[in-house]
């Protein structure tokens, strides 16, 4: 799946590739891009921590566990991935919002949570 605008960061730059081991994305192309199909708005790009999987599955997401019919192959502490922007602002909320790599974080994660708050995590930009 392509989708035909460009996508951008919350930089308002050309967004960057997130991770490609795992293959994050809601296209599994690297990317948190993002489009019409894209109901969870898969924007924003972290790396995963113990206390956000653990925060994640207790509102009803494992993203621990392997899902090979879905392409997921299950995360673990440290790796990229491109995380729905309202379960960010959640854990953010709660206290276990992971840090996010900027450059890779899709613009349209700013309609959930704000360009202050996400500079604050930010492990890409000083």
């Amino acid at each position: 799946m392509q989708w035909p605008t460009e996508q951008l960061n919350v930089l308002q730059e050309p967004l960057e590739t997130c991770s490609l081991s795992p293959r994050a994305g809601f296209t599994r192309n690297g990317c948190c891009e993002t489009g019409p199909e894209d109901f969870g708005s898969h924007t924003v790009c972290v790396r995963v921590t113990e206390e956000f999987l653990t925060f994640s599955k207790k509102q009803g997401n494992d993203l621990s566990s392997p899902r090979p019919e879905f392409g997921f192959p299950g995360l673990k502490d440290g790796d990229r991935w491109c995380v729905c922007a309202p379960r960010y602002a959640e854990a953010l909320e709660a206290g276990f919002a992971p840090h996010v790599f900027l450059r890779s974080t899709h613009k349209n994660a700013l309609e959930y949570v704000s360009l202050a708050n996400l500079i604050e995590k930010a492990l890409d930009v000083s």
